[in-house]
């Protein structure tokens, strides 16, 4: 078998680094944190720059990842690819349950809405796509901090902003939630973001079984819940079954 290839290596070292870093970086900096010559650190960064997946900042002449590496990552399935892949599923699951469904994905640390399916009567509804919710006060929310750790470590960080008295209040209450969400693969949220208000969610998969975006339904408390306040098993199985399929055709084999 052929051995690596030592430019790919090193070009793949060079992209790790300024992932890493916070800021952009220098040509010595660059070079120094591999142990390369700077001439070899420069020719591998100007190839980088020449396909887009490095850039190079005009005044100080530091380095930084290109729109074309982080194009890259979720070119595969971009928010129109999730939202195409979806509609017949989250249609299906509108039919059955009876209520509003949404698929929501991470942006900027919160959950956009890219798809939203009235519930199926004659009620006043408002169109939620575009929507930014937050992540610890939603079921979307809740699905994908779950399965995303940097996304759930920047919550540890900040204040959990309080909607109700029954929201998430602290980092660790919300590192449990995440917890049983990932075990029993799927979250809910009962009054925590509007009161009267209470959600199903569960997990969108892509290839390899990454969490790209996550489906569910929204009603009132006493539509969605059963006597004892929780969640109906019906619509959890409901749910999750349009997880399960929407992961499918995007080529999650095991969902």
């Amino acid at each position: 078998m052929p051995g690596p290839v030592q430019s790919i290596e090193r070009a793949a070292a060079i992209l790790r680094v300024l992932a890493q870093g916070s800021g952009r970086l220098g040509l010595s900096e660059i070079a120094n944190s591999l142990g390369l010559a700077r001439g070899t650190a420069h020719g591998i960064l100007r190839t980088l720059q020449m396909v887009g997946f490095v850039e190079q900042d005009e005044a100080t002449g530091k380095y930084q990842l290109g729109a074309a590496l982080l194009h890259l990552g979720t070119s595969y399935l971009d928010v129109n690819e999730l939202r195409s892949r979806a509609i017949n599923w989250a249609d299906a699951l509108a039919s059955r349950s009876g209520e509003a469904v949404r698929i929501g994905t991470c942006l900027q640390g919160k959950v956009l809405v890219v798809h939203h399916v009235f519930r199926p009567d004659d009620s006043l509804q408002t169109l939620d796509v575009g929507v930014l919710l937050p992540m610890h006060a939603t079921a979307l929310g809740k699905v994908l901090l779950a399965y995303d750790a940097n996304a759930a470590a920047a919550m540890q960080n900040g204040e959990l902003e309080q909607f109700s008295r029954r929201t998430i209040r602290t980092p660790k209450e919300l590192a449990r939630a995440l917890a049983g969400v990932r075990e029993v693969g799927w979250a809910a949220e009962i009054e925590e973001i509007t009161i009267g208000q209470a959600s199903v969610a569960g997990p969108i998969r892509g290839y390899g079984g990454l969490v790209v975006g996550a489906i569910g339904i929204s009603g009132a408390v006493e539509r969605i819940c059963d006597a004892q306040g929780r969640p109906r098993p019906d619509f959890v199985t409901y749910v999750r079954d349009a997880a399960r399929a929407v992961s499918r055709d995007l080529g999650a084999s095991r969902w």
